[in-house]
């Protein structure tokens, strides 16, 4: 006896089945999707009404900003100085040309299959930095001398990550290779560097090379106070940089090592061409992480005179004719730091899938 066919059983709408497997399979699960959902609709209404139905974007004085909504009148009002710093108005085209190359240099490493993509990636490492130490600070090709005291805002900001991440990945290399190195002098003298940047907090750093550092130097010797931290940013972010590249390196297998060294490579191109392209793989989530807490600490600079743009919104705020707008100028700081960390994240991530060489069983 023939059974008689059967329908296919209907399955479940893919979100649906998704919510059904993870929000509502349990009775914990279940309250506490109700318990966020409630707190989420209680609050995002508010919270919407505050950044625009309510707000005030436009205006010519601070008496334009009424209601109960955000004053983003104020961001408007003062954008320049939080871009540019004091940076003189007629020669902001210069930093708006920094600004376009760099968004030229990286941008394109988010889109797959960019044309001449690796090559603005690697002018975004070795020309950007030339071009920006002409056009910054000026005194070349005619262009007018702009001291960095002048310089501030977001572009103070990129300036400082920006170098410290330049000058601290291939410093960070170095000093890993150096702790293992088989020669004792070299490792002993990375071991203290190492063990003694990562054992001072940043802020003190920048305090004695700001305050102190002078007083050491010979007389009629001095640096700028801007140089003087970049150079205390790049020192003790590649201690760290250091370790994270170390764990790297001692995950690779021994194999690895002695199949390079049967093939006849010397010890910089065996490090050159099999191991640090492994090692710098594996630990690039602990690369970016890195670079993030340094784009972050940026805003430490500011206990040594150098107005960012973190600073920038902290001396506007206290302005009389300004009043209750220190929340609007948070978030615009917070929204900023967000997009260039974001990126930096979600960047990672793309490079992670691109290089995953793992096995899969």
């Amino acid at each position: 006896m023939m059974s008689e066919s059967m329908a296919p059983p209907k399955r479940a709408f893919a979100p649906i089945r998704w919510m059904r497997e993870n929000l509502f399979n349990t009775w914990y699960n279940v309250l506490l999707t109700v318990v966020v959902v409630y707190m989420i609709g209680t609050s995002v209404g508010p919270l919407l009404n505050w950044l625009f139905l309510d707000a005030t974007f436009t205006g010519a004085d601070p008496k334009d900003c009424i209601g109960d909504g955000a004053c983003w009148l104020f961001i408007n009002q003062r954008l320049n100085f939080f871009m540019y710093g004091f940076y003189p108005d007629a020669q902001q085209w210069r930093v708006d040309i920094m600004f376009l190359l760099l968004a030229v240099a990286f941008v394109p490493q988010f889109i797959e299959r960019f044309p001449a993509r690796r090559w603005l990636g690697i002018f975004g490492m070795t020309g950007l930095p030339i071009i920006g130490y002409i056009l910054i600070p000026g005194g070349w090709f005619g262009l007018e001398e702009v001291q960095s005291h002048k310089w501030g805002g977001l572009m103070l900001t990129l300036i400082l990550a920006y170098v410290g991440i330049i000058g601290s990945l291939p410093l960070g290399v170095i000093l890993a290779l150096g702790r293992r190195s088989e020669m004792p002098i070299i490792r002993g003298f990375c071991v203290i560097f190492i063990e003694v940047w990562r054992a001072v907090p940043l802020i003190t750093v920048l305090f004695m090379a700001s305050v102190m550092l002078p007083l050491f130097l010979p007389e009629g010797m001095n640096f700028e106070k801007l140089l003087r931290a970049l150079i205390g940013i790049t020192l003790w972010q590649s201690a760290y940089m250091a370790e994270v590249i170390r764990g790297g390196l001692q995950a690779i297998p021994r194999g690895q090592y002695e199949a390079a060294s049967a093939l006849g490579l010397g010890y910089w191109r065996k490090m050159r061409l099999i191991i640090l392209p492994q090692a710098l793989t594996l630990v690039i989530p602990g690369i970016v992480n890195t670079f993030i807490g340094l784009f972050m600490d940026t805003t430490l600079v500011l206990i040594i005179g150098l107005f960012d743009i973190l600073g920038t919104v902290q001396s506007t705020i206290t302005d009389p004719s300004w009043q209750n707008v220190a929340t609007e100028g948070y978030v615009f700081v917070a929204f900023c730091f967000w997009v260039f960390c974001f990126g930096m994240s979600r960047y990672s991530q793309n490079l992670e899938r691109k290089l995953d060489t793992g096995h899969k069983t």
